[in-house]
């Protein structure tokens, strides 16, 4: 199964823990990113990706979550076909850059596109070109 983790995904253990809902996403993801190494899933990358990490303002996150650059199974850039994903999904009430990277996961054809973006998630089911959960659920589902 490949998987497209958000900005704010790779972001989440870095937030404030004292939050029951953070430090459970956080748990969440780390045993998703487990499952990468190990081999359970495969995780897609983005030019998008790329580009938020160099906007990071703390060297140290935007070096940990380069490194998993190196874990994925494709590396996409943008083509006609993202920014078409990308515009109809926009076109739905999505952010521009939250668009570009749902845009990039339809692209590389992953399975589940993860967030903890709440903006994302509320129209998440007008989304048809691809899944999109959050970690929790993500790990609710899979350990049916």
């Amino acid at each position: 199964m490949k998987l497209y983790l958000d900005n704010c995904c790779f972001n989440r253990p870095f937030d404030d823990q004292s939050q029951l809902r953070i430090r459970l996403e956080t748990e969440a993801k780390l045993r998703i990113q487990e499952d990468v190494r190990g081999g359970t899933y495969e995780l897609v990358w983005s030019y998008i990706l790329d580009y938020e990490n160099r906007k990071n303002p703390f060297p140290e996150r935007r070096e940990q979550i380069g490194k998993w650059r190196d874990y994925s199974v494709a590396d996409i850039e943008e083509d006609e076909g993202v920014l078409r994903v990308a515009a109809a999904v926009n076109n739905k009430g999505i952010k521009k850059i939250d668009s570009l990277h749902i845009g990039c996961a339809v692209k590389a054809g992953a399975d589940c596109f993860l967030t903890t973006d709440d903006a994302v998630l509320k129209i998440a089911s007008l989304i048809e070109d691809i899944r999109i959960t959050d970690p929790i659920g993500f790990i609710k589902e899979v350990s049916k």
